[in-house]
């Protein structure tokens, strides 16, 4: 953030020629110790003044509080280690009031402590000292509010250019002299000032935390510090609807910096909804192209894409179809909406009824493997087919996304399984019903009823081969059959009643 005035602090209050302050320079051998800002002055004799202190106060004292203690040190050393402990930034002794200069005590206990400790001459009032300060406290506040106002102004005047969102980007990058980036929904840095302003590892650890706060779907700031770098994180949008996030390599801004953080943000969230109402009519399109390319016909749908995102991409392709109502399916459609800017005639997307239909070259389903591995969603992926069979590719991928366990699902994997495998839980309820009255016969009379007629139909209805598959003799097979028949009510000589007994027993089984 640019240096807009003098920042209250113990070094610019020695600065002041007509205070004439002296520095004990020996206490002040720490770096840094008196660029530390001062928020107050204030003064007091007390022996100890530290439960009416605050932190970044510089005390000011005459040393009444030590008569009759003469030049013991600890009495020094553990006055000054109270200032300390009580975050107090700076001492000044007020000389020629109760003696004259600084006692040697006081001075080394300052140095053991480093509490910068100067001299305050009898000719300068404390509260000389004190107004000193409130006024640069005060020039201060008063050049950062003009800061806001002038910065404001121009981040205004930056959103009226062509490319608004990015002038005022680059604006509020130039007003904050620091890096500011700006992630999509899907994560992806779409823009940054200055260019390349982070190292690549930098740049790699901030995108990780992106892609978390983003997933999160909630909007929210924060702050993080990667390595030595500190960085503010703004969501842009409403909570669930994320737009993307604005990144500004910057720590704790103040009031007046948060202030013209505030109104970038609002101008990007307005300019992002206004884009919104842009993709709406987009995905419209899209989802009407896929309804054509499921009439079979993709003549109408191939001369669209093609003046708009360029080809479809080419045949054989596999189609694959997400979950619907996955979380994120906003931001699964803007990162594939980049990835077709930029695989231009090798991938195009659109709503379907059942989910995100995605479309790609047999051999290349790099975007789909990057949705699976980016998101929370379930896709299921169709054999390759040409346009003619798109419908039956579509239904394809549906069918494998419901039955796969994982993140991407092949209908080819799921295909080997066989048909029974899909049957339903109701179908299991019809099977287990259907074979009934052979489970209570069996529990009963400590039959084999259901085990031979399994036995019986996997071996063809073959009665010998039956025989030796149970170890037992073909007569009692037959036996067994007809009790089976008497308590079914159906005759099993008939195609009919043996594919419906072998179509229970398997869907028991897929159960």
């Amino acid at each position: 953030m640019e240096a807009v005035s003098e920042t209250p602090t113990l070094r610019a209050l020695l600065a002041r020629t007509d205070l004439r302050l002296r520095l004990d320079e020996e206490s002040a051998i720490q770096e840094g110790t008196i660029d530390r800002a001062v928020r107050w002055v204030h003064s007091s004799d007390l022996a100890d003044p530290t439960p009416f202190l605050s932190e970044g106060l510089v005390l000011l004292t005459t040393g009444t509080q030590f008569e009759g203690t003469g030049d013991d040190a600890e009495t020094y050393r553990a006055y000054v280690r109270r200032l300390t402990l009580r975050g107090v930034v700076g001492l000044g002794f007020g000389t020629e009031v109760v003696r004259d200069g600084i006692p040697p005590a006081l001075a080394g206990a300052c140095r053991d402590e480093r509490m910068p400790l100067f001299e305050v001459p009898y000719r300068t009032p404390f509260i000389a000292v004190a107004r000193a300060n409130a006024e640069a406290i005060a020039a201060q506040s008063y050049a950062r509010r003009s800061w806001s106002l002038a910065a404001q102004r121009a981040i205004a005047l930056a959103a009226l250019r062509p490319d608004g969102l990015g002038a005022t980007l680059a604006e509020l990058a130039r007003q904050l002299n620091t890096w500011v980036g700006m992630y999509d929904a899907a994560g992806e840095l779409v823009r940054e000032h200055p260019a390349l302003g982070l190292d690549a590892a930098t740049a790699a650890d901030l995108r990780l935390e992106v892609d978390t706060v983003l997933r999160r779907g909630a909007r929210a700031g924060s702050s993080l510090r990667l390595g030595e770098t500190p960085f503010t994180l703004q969501t842009l949008g409403r909570g669930g609807h994320l737009r993307g996030l604005i990144a500004i390599a910057a720590g704790d801004l103040d009031q007046e910096g948060r202030g013209v953080v505030t109104a970038v943000i609002a101008m990007a969230g307005l300019a992002l909804e206004q884009h919104q109402g842009l993709s709406r009519a987009r995905g419209a399109l899209r989802a009407g192209l896929v309804q054509s390319l499921l009439t079979g016909d993709p003549t109408l749908a191939r001369r669209i894409v093609r003046d708009l995102w360029g080809p479809l991409p080419p045949a054989p392709v596999v189609v694959a179809l997400t979950d619907a109502a996955a979380a994120g399916a906003d931001a699964v459609a803007e990162l594939l909406e980049l990835r077709v800017d930029e695989r231009r005639g090798t991938l195009f997307f659109g709503r379907g009824d059942n989910g995100l239909v995605i479309v790609a070259p047999a051999g290349d389903r790099g975007p789909i493997d990057e949705i699976a591995a980016r998101f929370d969603v379930r896709i299921g992926v169709s054999d390759p087919v040409s346009y003619d069979e798109f419908g039956a590719a579509v239904d394809q991928a549906r069918v494998a996304r419901d039955r796969g366990n994982g993140p991407v699902t092949e209908f080819s994997s799921v295909a080997r399984s066989g048909v029974l495998s899909a049957l339903s839980s109701d179908a299991r309820a019809l099977a287990a019903a259907e074979l009934a009255p052979l489970t209570i016969h069996d529990a009963e009379h400590g039959t084999h009823l259901v085990e031979t007629v399994r036995v019986w139909l996997d071996h063809d209805c073959s009665h010998e081969a039956s025989a030796r598959a149970l170890g037992v003799h073909r007569h009692t097979v037959r036996a067994r059959l007809a009790l089976a028949e008497r308590e079914l009510g159906s005759d099993l000589s008939a195609f009919a009643t043996r594919a419906e007994l072998w179509a229970a027993l398997r869907a028991l089984d897929a159960g």
